[in-house]
């Protein structure tokens, strides 16, 4: 891919994940959004468990496994349709900062090295 190209795609990847750069700003952002949803929802467990055929302790292993970062994406995806919602993901740099300007920042380190900075 030329630089041009790369330099459109990041821009473009910038403006589509602009939400997500602003939630990452925030302190524990994604931390427990099932349950979160579920209780907001008023949705009992025993629903969810219900539309996905699962037992209601699968629906609370699933709620500590997203806060611990060890549930799977699909089966994130199967509690939010369970709660007549979906998984939308996204992939920002750390500090709200754009993919643009981490591609700068990478540049100029493998210009400079590691000139000035601390070990």
């Amino acid at each position: 891919m030329r630089e041009g190209d790369r330099r459109a795609a990041r821009m473009s990847l910038d403006d589509e994940m602009r939400p997500f750069r602003i939630a990452g700003r925030k302190k524990n952002q994604t931390t427990g959004l099932l349950r979160a949803v579920r209780q907001a929802l008023s949705i009992p467990v025993g629903e969810i468990a219900g539309k996905m055929e699962v037992d209601r302790s699968r629906v609370f292993d699933l709620e500590a496994g997203e806060v611990r970062h060890t549930i799977t994406l699909r089966s994130m995806a199967r509690q939010a349709e369970a709660m007549g919602c979906m998984v939308v993901y996204g992939i920002v740099p750390k500090g709200g900062k754009t993919l643009d300007r981490l591609a700068e920042e990478r540049l100029w380190t493998r210009v400079l090295g590691n000139v000035g900075k601390r070990e």
